[in-house]
């Protein structure tokens, strides 16, 4: 697996919706979460990347959000994240989305075996759509804790 380790502070902020994976339902979850986010920021027309990003965090909370050009209005309902990874291992996933569970065990242990420990959160970023499952690509971000 090929993983990049990278020391520079990343920032994403986004706005949509947390929520908790009851019973570990993390992609049921984030998709309810991403759905009620996408009918707001399309009903408002909020000018926005077009790129989901879903974050895990402790205690099975998972956000689900969208980069917007502006800040939104406070009555339109979006939570506000914002996250830092300060340190974090970076991997491209192409190819189907149902192979993630799959890779994040592998990244981990890549990540071990390069010396760091995998911690939270965990960003998935999802653009580049294509009806082509195997051209999909997924940015995986991983914490790391030093």
């Amino acid at each position: 697996m090929n993983i990049e380790i990278i020391h520079k502070n990343l920032r994403i902020d986004i706005y949509g919706f947390s929520g908790i994976a009851v019973n570990k339902n993390y992609a049921g979850t984030a998709f309810k979460l991403m759905d009620k986010m996408w009918q707001i920021v399309k009903t408002k027309e909020l000018k926005n990347k077009g790129i989901n990003v879903w974050v895990y965090e402790i205690d099975e909370h998972i956000f689900a959000g969208v980069e917007l050009y502006e800040t939104p209005d406070p009555d339109f309902g979006l939570e506000h994240k914002v996250v830092d990874l300060p340190n974090y291992a970076y991997h491209k996933h192409i190819g189907p989305y149902h192979l993630l569970k799959h890779v994040v065990p592998d990244m981990n242990d890549e990540i071990k075996n390069q010396g760091h420990e995998p911690a939270l959160p965990y960003v998935e970023i999802y653009g580049h759509w294509t009806k082509d499952e195997s051209k999909l690509e997924t940015e995986l971000l991983m914490a790391i804790a030093e």
